[in-house]
């Protein structure tokens, strides 16, 4: 298991100019407003409110590049899909996710977030159409497992695997900040990325 030994915010980006120069490996995380994205970072950083949780969505408006182990960046960007952000912040936040995208050859994996207990949404599949198209490795996280009963699953499973066209090499992991489901797969797909990367040197 992959032990976290140290987390810092190191730097908040709205262009490329300010991101990290130290080409460290990095891991994007996106995510409809409101999805668990805080909560999924401090799942996966093994802290309680590192991340600040908010219950108004579309908070965070800027590109946090969360340094962990000094190793690897676990990068968040703004929520998508909250309709109380005005268009020209939608736009903004559209045109800062893409250039991200466009100049970021460490960019590893994308930690794609969904809620769980929903269908996944259009913005949900333009999104993961949008990251296709950049040619990004993709891994769905399917955030508040626990919230469903047994029986819910079995229908909510086949729900959310049909909705994607995962493209191969691609996967979905069902997740819960409460239980810690999923965790375990997030550290293993963030490791091997990582041993790849050192593998290609």
């Amino acid at each position: 298991m992959m032990k976290i030994a140290s987390v810092e915010l190191k730097h908040t980006a709205v262009r490329m100019s300010q991101y990290p120069i130290d080409n460290k490996s990095e891991f994007l995380l996106v995510g409809r407003s409101n999805v668990g994205k805080s909560s999924f970072i401090n799942t996966i950083i093994n802290r309680k409110n590192y991340a600040r949780t908010s219950s108004k969505p579309g908070k965070t408006q800027t590109l946090n590049f969360y340094l962990v182990n000094d190793e690897f960046y676990l990068v968040d960007v703004p929520g998508y899909g909250y309709a109380d952000v005005n268009k020209d912040l939608q736009k903004k936040f559209g045109m800062m996710i893409e250039e991200y995208l466009i100049n970021r050859k460490n960019l590893k994996r994308v930690f794609m977030l969904i809620d769980y207990r929903h269908k996944p949404t259009e913005d949900d599949l333009l999104m993961y159409n949008f990251l296709k198209y950049y040619k990004n490795k993709v891994t769905i996280i399917a955030t508040k497992y626990d919230k469903l009963s047994t029986n819910q699953k079995v229908k909510q499973d086949k729900v959310i695997m049909d909705a994607f066209d995962l493209a191969e090499g691609d996967n979905i992991i069902f997740f819960s900040s409460i239980t810690k489901k999923g965790r375990e797969e997030v550290y293993n797909i963030i490791e091997d990325s990582l041993e790849r990367s050192i593998t290609n040197q």
